[in-house]
């Protein structure tokens, strides 16, 4: 039977990630996966992590199933670090998933199948699973615009033009922030105006908010659900903990629903729970578990603000130096558009020409579309990458 198949294409972000390790280049440079690196250029244990790891060692009794929807201490604390009380949180149906692919995975399904809605509007770019997530589960993908022609700014003239076209009963993915894979983001007001004409359309959105924290600050990133609560528009939200505590093995997120009433929210939950439970039945506890310790314990959240912090200011810091050499390296070409973009990526304006004659002359792996993760630009490796993106443009 299986000799009938032919190879399936590699995934264009974890199979780059495959030939970088089997480079035997020793400077070699991976910008392609979307992992945050130290200035050592490794993807490190928080410490907070490591003392909340030590502290579920010393007192975890026993490693029964969850239910279905996962942990209810956990899924408390993903409300309050999302809202901080600014909604009844009765309106709220939280179910924990396996990162937030797993929860968009499942907000997929449950629009599918349980809402009848058949297609879903993606930014033009968008990560790129997003595409293989909702057609995977059942959904049909349309592109609204978001970047300007020369790929560096938001074109929210044309992003607003087709968001008021779109059909009664769509459902809109947006970026909370930290756009993948541009790192551009709407301003406050911008937001006000599409939580208005999600509402005005009818529009279900969806909101990916994978990297809380590493933008301005959690409460800052999380700024744009105050005018999506105000409008009324129909809103699930899907979280993710790989990136702000670390946590990505881990596989820890979770998907938030915001009901009308407490009935409706009780109502979305029970079919969200059966959706988990013919997908993966229930969620992996470990990764939780650490999270809940810490967001439980005054001390290690502090710690963990700290460390969050200091991961925000290394890419911002990396975003700076690269501009700024490339400047005093006499550049055609103008980067300076990445220091006001945000997040773990930047759009870099490489041809996919240029891009693979980087990784085929220099051992400098990118995605083809040209997102770098700045996340992965250190002191020892920033000048031979500049000199090599240099050396083809």
């Amino acid at each position: 039977m299986f000799e009938t198949l032919e190879m399936a294409p590699p995934d264009a972000i974890l199979g780059l990630n495959e030939t970088f390790r089997n480079d035997s280049n020793p400077d070699k440079i991976n910008l392609s996966v979307g992992v945050y690196k130290n200035q050592d250029g490794i993807t490190p244990i928080l410490d907070c992590v490591k003392a909340a790891e030590q502290k579920l060692l010393a007192e975890e009794t026993q490693k029964s199933y969850l239910s279905i929807d996962g942990s209810p201490e956990y899924a408390q604390l993903v409300k309050q670090l999302l809202f901080e009380g600014a909604i009844d949180e009765a309106r709220l149906a939280t179910v924990q998933a396996p990162g937030g692919t797993g929860a968009l995975r499942v907000a997929a399904e449950f629009l599918s199948k349980r809402m009848d809605r058949n297609r879903i509007w993606c930014s033009k770019p968008t990560w790129g699973n997003h595409v293989n997530i909702f057609q995977a589960a059942g959904l049909e993908v349309d592109w609204y615009p978001y970047l300007d022609e020369a790929q560096q700014g938001l074109d929210f003239d044309a992003l607003q033009g087709t968001m008021s076209e779109i059909p009664a009963g769509d459902i809109v993915c947006l970026h909370a922030c930290c756009h993948n894979p541009s790192g551009v983001d709407p301003s406050l007001e911008q937001w006000q105006q599409m939580a208005t004409i999600a509402q005005q359309q009818g529009l279900i959105v969806l909101l990916d908010f994978a990297y809380q924290g590493f933008a301005s600050g959690l409460r800052e990133d999380a700024a744009c659900l105050n005018p999506l609560l105000e409008s009324g528009c129909d809103l699930l939200i899907c979280n993710s903990f790989s990136k702000n505590f670390g946590l990505y093995s881990e596989r820890v997120g979770a998907l938030t629903m915001v009901a009308s009433s407490g009935d409706a929210a009780s109502a979305a939950l029970s079919h969200a729970k059966s959706t988990v439970r013919a997908n993966y039945s229930n969620p992996p506890k470990h990764g939780a578990a650490i999270v809940t310790t810490i967001l439980s314990d005054e001390q290690l959240t502090a710690q963990w603000h700290q460390e969050l912090a200091d991961m925000r200011k290394r890419i911002s810091d990396m975003r700076q130096r690269f501009a700024q050499i490339m400047i005093d390296k006499n550049s055609p070409h103008d980067f300076s558009s990445i220091t006001e973009q945000c997040g773990m990526f930047s759009f870099s304006g490489l041809s996919k020409l240029q891009v693979d004659r980087l990784r085929n002359e220099y051992s400098i792996y990118i995605v083809g579309n040209g997102r770098i993760n700045v996340a992965g630009i250190t002191d020892n490796n920033i000048e031979r990458l500049c000199d090599a993106i240099l050396g083809v443009l």
